[in-house]
């Protein structure tokens, strides 16, 4: 596309400086030798008006002064009485020449000088109109690189973050470019990254919930089994039966707790055991220029080679949000820490800045709740990223901010990878 901007920007370039210089460069052509004849007219007229005078006045004619007066010219003048005066030295034999003559009083004045005088300052004005053709021409391909370059970068960008959006990573990018149409596409995409995140928690909250639901009735049906057990009044035969209706509620609650499991690791089959070393060194390696522009820098600490159940892209979406938001609204230097929890691995990321306003702490993460300096949807589908992960995202400390993502660990994945198995006893 960019190639096709320059080449149709070049072409009406090239098409209007060849329509308005090809015209111009004729005038400008003829323009001259007009005003070289018009020149030697007068010249003609003003040696002739001279002799006149000369002549009332009884002064005699001097080659040498009409020469001086008219330098570079070759002139020839014929009295009345037949005397021929000239001045002005003779051009050689072959040279083109442009000649006035002027007539009066019995006096005929000829003036020449050499044509190719002329052509060359044709010529000089012909290699000063080409050349600014050439700037024309050369400052049209800069405007239209710039353009193209305007135009494609945020279509290219814009394809990227449908791709992200195709492959589940549903953050929205908050660039807008200047031009109306591209950045209403922007918006769109925005708007449509968060109905993704909101479809995706959606969907694992409503798998978590439901486990919960069945859980407690399958608890209550096994303790209702084993006290029919234990009180029957035909032992052998009941507990039988009570045995094997235990076994199948407990296969239930076998699939429950691994639907349960799918639900908090499972990120439409995404989540998988990731270092999180490598996903945070990558963020690094992309913000720490941008931070350092700003004067602040990005450092990495705590326990490394750790392993945690996550998306990449989904990890490295959120570390980026937080990124982003302590660029805008935090200062100092920025650290990320890892840590080994009871239960997960933890990512902590803070500033030195003001921290979180006492009024904005409550619903930090809630959609649309911002300082002024951002739309209000980043840290709230930072969060729905790391729930579809398996994960949650919590502010660990308020001033100065501290966000901590919390990740489950690779151990406490397997039930949600074992295959799930019911059938009869």
């Amino acid at each position: 596309m960019r190639r096709r901007l320059l080449l149709s920007t070049l072409a009406v370039a090239v098409v209007a400086i060849l329509l308005l210089g090809i015209p111009l460069a004729y005038a400008a052509h003829k323009l001259i030798y007009e005003e070289a004849r018009q020149s030697l007219d007068r010249e003609a007229a003003s040696i002739l008006g001279g002799i006149g005078f000369s002549l009332e006045s009884g002064q005699p004619i001097t080659a040498q002064k009409i020469s001086q007066e008219y330098p570079g010219r070759y002139i020839v003048i014929r009295l009345a009485n037949d005397q021929l005066v000239t001045a002005g030295a003779r051009p050689a034999r072959g040279v083109a020449l442009l000649t006035s003559t002027g007539n009066g009083g019995g006096v005929r004045v000829q003036v020449s000088r050499p044509a190719g005088e002329v052509q060359d300052e044709a010529l000089r004005l012909m290699l000063l109109i080409g050349s600014l053709a050439a700037l024309g021409v050369a400052v049209t391909v800069g405007l239209a690189m710039v353009q193209a370059r305007k135009l494609t970068l945020p279509l290219i960008d814009l394809a990227e973050t449908a791709d992200r959006l195709g492959t589940g990573n549903a953050r929205p990018r908050r660039r807008r470019y200047g031009i109306a149409e591209v950045d209403r596409v922007a918006e769109v995409l925005d708007r449509s990254a968060v109905r993704i995140a909101d479809l995706l928690a959606a969907s694992r909250e409503f798998a978590s919930d439901a486990s919960h639901q069945l859980r407690t009735p399958l608890t209550a049906l096994s303790m209702r089994l084993e006290e029919m057990i234990e009180a029957a009044e035909y032992p052998d035969i009941v507990r039988e039966e009570g045995a094997a209706a235990v076994a199948q509620a407990e296969r239930l609650v076998a699939v429950v707790e691994q639907l349960l499991a799918r639900s908090r690791h499972d990120r439409t089959g995404a989540a998988v055991a990731a270092p999180i070393d490598d996903i945070i060194a990558q963020q690094v390696e992309e913000w720490r220029p941008i931070f350092r522009r700003d004067g602040r820098d990005v450092a990495m600490t705590g326990e490394r080679g750790l392993i945690g159940m996550t998306s990449p892209e989904g990890l490295s979406q959120i570390i980026a949000t937080l990124l982003d938001n302590s660029l805008v609204h935090g200062s100092g230097p920025v650290t990320i820490n890892t840590k080994l929890g009871a239960c997960s691995v933890v990512v902590e990321v803070g500033d030195q800045g003001t921290g979180i306003p006492p009024e904005l702490e409550p619903r930090i993460f809630e959609r649309s709740v911002s300082s002024g300096k951002g739309t209000g949807l980043g840290l709230y589908l930072a969060r729905s990223l790391a729930v579809v992960d398996g994960g949650r995202l919590e502010l660990i400390q308020s001033r100065p901010a501290v966000f901590g993502v919390f990740l489950r660990q690779a151990a406490e994945a397997r039930l949600a990878s074992e295959r799930v198995v019911i059938g009869p006893a």
